[in-house]
């Protein structure tokens, strides 16, 4: 029997699942929460091998999917950040019993660069996995100002996402690999037309990781799709945007 994944559940209302992304934990929604909260209730994963839930593992997609599906509620709002939109993604493809509605943030369905395709280069990524064995608190860190970067808030971003990420237990180095693996090899391109819930795509225009541009794309490739640009954020904009971001996602599930 598998160790269960740690979920906080509060507020009432619809119910709307948070879904955090690479090297965080489900604390980085901690001022959203206290926004939905009000009208919904909200559902917040620390994903295997992350925060409280660091005793679990999960290498693919699917094995993060039969984890989540044994206490996320059916029928939900998923709101997914980066990582988070790949794992919120592939719910929405393969259990959409538990999805009525999809929200991705800062997310793209294939995060490496390849020609004519913008995303993070995929030696940045091979950097990264080597720079983990070496010192993963590192790595990490230089991942939050990454993060960041672009923003007008930058410096207050990374100190709130650094001190609510420290304030739940590391993550495993085996799920940073993990996760790293998925934001090299996962290609959704071809199946965001599959998707057949109504979706949100929320992007920052400062966006160094996944590049605004992206968005342009993706208007062809999933058209029944909405899709809206934060001018002032980066990678993550409810830390930026926290008031605009939970506006946004109101309007969307009304």
């Amino acid at each position: 029997m598998t160790a269960s994944l740690y979920w906080q559940v509060e507020g009432n209302g619809s119910d709307l699942v948070l879904v955090h992304g690479w090297g965080m934990n489900g604390a980085v929604w901690h001022n959203t929460v206290e926004i939905l909260k009000q009208t919904y209730r909200v559902h917040v994963v620390d994903l295997p091998g992350y925060g409280h839930s660091a005793h679990t593992h999960a290498a693919t997609l699917e094995e993060i999917a039969g984890l989540l599906i044994e206490q996320a509620p059916k029928n939900a709002i998923w709101v997914g950040w980066s990582l988070g939109g790949l794992v919120a993604t592939h719910m929405a493809l393969h259990h959409a019993d538990y999805v009525s509605k999809l929200v991705t943030v800062a997310s793209s369905p294939k995060f490496s660069a390849e020609r004519g395709w913008k995303g993070i280069q995929p030696q940045v990524l091979t950097a990264f996995t080597e720079q983990l064995v070496d010192d993963f608190q590192l790595t990490i860190e230089r991942f939050m100002a990454l993060q960041a970067m672009g923003s007008p808030t930058a410096r207050q971003d990374v100190k709130q996402l650094k001190k609510m990420v420290l304030s739940r237990p590391a993550p495993q180095p085996e799920a940073l690999m993990a996760g790293l693996k998925m934001l090299a090899d996962v290609d959704f391109r071809a199946q965001m037309a599959e998707i057949s819930v109504p979706m949100l795509r929320l992007y920052g225009r400062l966006d160094g990781l996944v590049p605004v541009q992206i968005a342009g794309k993706l208007d062809t490739l999933a058209p029944d799709s909405t899709c809206y640009i934060f001018t002032q954020s980066s990678h993550a904009p409810f830390m930026t945007e926290t008031e605009h971001f939970c506006q946004q996602i109101l309007l969307f599930s009304q």
